[in-house]
């Protein structure tokens, strides 16, 4: 990329490079490194509206901060790409998220500026407590910095960490990154003042001794005191709450006039204990179309920045996300009692439309799993019929709740897994790699993988006529085009399909490999069986397969420990066979970031990887299949 127009930020190859500027250049490099950024992620795609609304505050923290000596630990890391620049990947930024490039999230063996690995929420405040605690354990008196959007803090475990800072009172500041609301010109230069002020010594110094004023006060008039104080404190500072929980309040301040927060940030370096400050800022900054919209330029593939996002010329395919959004409308309209519930994912999970239709049986629970688990339970006991949209990476985080507050009690609630299997470009923390384990282990429990669109809506239907918990995975992305009927018929219960008749060789396929696997079956001669259920299997069907193959293969878009060909193996014993037996799953290790069709091939979940993976099992050559998509 051409520098010229970037001539401070060309300069900046690490945050040492920042802190030998005078600040009064940080408002023009804020300005070039805002047009950079914009300029990359147009090229490379990528998460763009939050980094744009953060690009001041990056810059700020790293100026005042002694980084990476000083830990500075980002919230789930959308908006990590103007430190990722900063901290000396400005070269690499335009391949950010491709396999051969810097994840979209911060990962701790990328850069010894990532100090924390990221991608889910409401972390940030938990690990730096940790940092801080072993900071002070040693002495070291390094700064511990956590940055934390005003979403991050809907989830509990945020809170679980505010609470215990609170108690144990590490030298820690938490950014409170609220881009949610603005501050109008009076408001901002009001608070601008007002948390200099506070942020001062003389606020602390007049505190610490009214403190000491109050309690030699008699028992009735420090209870007045105290009382008094609150309310006034309540009144001035919108903080109070923060303050009980035994933070210093500071804020709210102007999020994007970074000359403020330098000095705000120099004098909350210098104070201890745990303090919070309020910073206000705007997301997609700086670019008033991602400012108009800044859900859609959240993340976005390559765009022409001048004209912006441009509406499809024609319908796309549809996505098993889609087939779901249609599902869920159409089941409501003959449902009455049923419920759409999302964790802060309406767009991502195709809950819009019905979020529109059905406001009334709409719940998003905002960044908070645990409790959108137990909420659907809570429904169920009542004889309603809630569906869970929710990513299967996203679910691992109210595991607890699913196992003790919906199987244990055998609640019937649908849980709707979207993203299951490679995610492409968000990379490791994303993947839905392990749902078919973590869920196959429970009692209770029936588990569905479509192998195709039409699959995925009678599975739905399915779902929602079980008395008991169920779930429906499909991955990310449209299918292999199979147009799903209009009704809302079911499949028989743990029932598999046969979709082709073979001599010696059975590959058991579930949900997305079944499509994919099916050239490689025909070039062998094999019977390919669509297994559609990993909970319960179909045993009479295993058991047919098994008395007239001696060779089975299952594959899985799923980890191989505790997955589905585990169940198959699990059930072959029980019966007595004793088949040549190939389990392919996704690797034991984490896949990294790059696009999903790249994911599949370099863990040979492709059709070419599968040839060659049976190839080699079967110790002769099998032909590479033709694409099937």
């Amino acid at each position: 990329m051409d520098m010229s127009a970037y001539p401070l930020l060309e300069g900046i190859d690490a945050p040492a490079h920042l802190r030998e500027l005078p600040k009064s250049q940080l408002p023009r490099l804020s300005d070039q490194l805002r047009d950079y950024l914009l300029e990359s992620v147009a090229r490379s795609g990528g998460h763009l509206a939050a980094g744009l609304g953060a690009v001041e505050l990056t810059v700020a923290l790293h100026y005042v901060f002694n980084t990476p000596e000083d830990r500075l630990v980002w919230d789930v890391g959308h908006q990590c790409y103007p430190h990722k620049i900063l901290t000396g990947r400005r070269r690499e930024i335009g391949r950010i998220r491709k396999i051969d490039g810097p994840a979209g999230f911060p990962v701790r063996d990328e850069s010894p500026y990532d100090t924390f690995g990221v991608g889910h929420s409401s972390t940030a405040i938990s690990a730096a407590l940790g940092m801080a605690l072993a900071s002070r354990n040693r002495g070291d008196g390094r700064k511990t910095c956590a940055v934390i959007g005003d979403g991050g803090l809907t989830a509990g475990e945020a809170f679980e960490g505010l609470n215990h800072a609170g108690d144990v009172r590490p030298d820690l500041l938490v950014v409170l990154n609220d881009n949610e609301m603005s501050i109008s010109e009076n408001v901002g230069a009001l608070n601008k003042t007002f948390a200099g002020f506070l942020s001062g010594g003389v606020y602390s110094n007049l505190r610490e001794e009214a403190k000491q004023v109050i309690e030699r006060m008699p028992t009735p008039m420090r209870e007045f005191a105290k009382r008094a104080e609150e309310h006034v404190k309540g009144m001035m500072v919108p903080g109070t709450f923060f303050e009980e929980l035994g933070f210093q309040y500071f804020g709210p301040v102007d999020g994007h006039d970074v000359d403020a927060l330098v000095d705000v940030l120099e004098r909350l370096r210098g104070l201890e204990g745990p303090r919070i400050l309020h910073c206000v800022t705007r997301k997609g900054k700086g670019y008033a179309k991602a400012e108009a919209n800044p859900i859609a330029y959240h993340g976005v593939k390559a765009f022409d920045p001048a004209a912006g996002l441009k509406a499809a010329s024609e319908p796309a395919p549809k996505t098993y996300t889609d087939v779901f959004s249609d599902w869920l409308c159409d089941a409501a309209e003959q449902e009455p009692r049923l419920w759409g519930i999302t964790p802060a994912m309406r767009e991502g999970s195709g809950l819009v439309a019905f979020a529109k239709r059905f406001p009334d049986r709409y719940l998003d629970t905002a960044i908070a799993e645990q409790h959108a688990v137990t909420l659907a339970g809570g429904l169920a006991c009542e004889g309603e019929k809630p569906v869970l949209a929710i990513y299967s990476t996203f679910l691992q985080r109210g595991y607890d709740q699913l196992v003790h507050d919906i199987a244990l009690q055998n609640l019937p609630v649908l849980f709707a897994l979207d993203r299951a299997g490679l995610v492409g470009a968000d990379g490791a923390t994303h993947h839905g790699a392990f749902d078919f384990s973590y869920m196959r282990c429970l009692p209770n429990m029936t588990i569905m993988a479509p192998a195709d669109e039409r699959e995925c809506r009678k599975m739905l239907s399915t779902g929602l006529t079980i008395d008991g918990p169920s779930s429906v995975r499909y991955p990310r992305g449209k299918g292999p085009g199979v147009v799903p009927d209009d009704d809302l018929e079911g499949l028989p219960i743990g029932q598999a399909e046969i979709r082709r008749e073979g001599s010696d060789i059975a590959i058991l396929a579930f949900g997305t490999m079944v499509p994919a696997v099916a050239p490689v079956a025909e070039a062998l001669d094999a019977t390919l069986v669509n297994m559609r259920f990993v909970k319960p299997l179909d045993r009479a069907c295993i058991h047919r397969i098994a008395a007239t193959h001696p060779r089975i293969i299952t594959v899985e878009e799923n980890a191989i420990p505790g997955g589905a060909g585990a169940g198959v193996a699990e059930v072959l014993a029980e019966q007595g066979h004793r088949p040549e037996l190939l389990h392919i799953g996704l690797p034991d290790s984490f896949v990294h970031h790059g696009e999903r069709d790249e994911q599949l091939a370099l863990v040979g979940l492709d059709g070419d990887g599968l040839a060659q993976r049976i190839s080699e099992w079967l110790g002769r050559e099998v032909a590479s299949p033709a694409p099937t998509q």
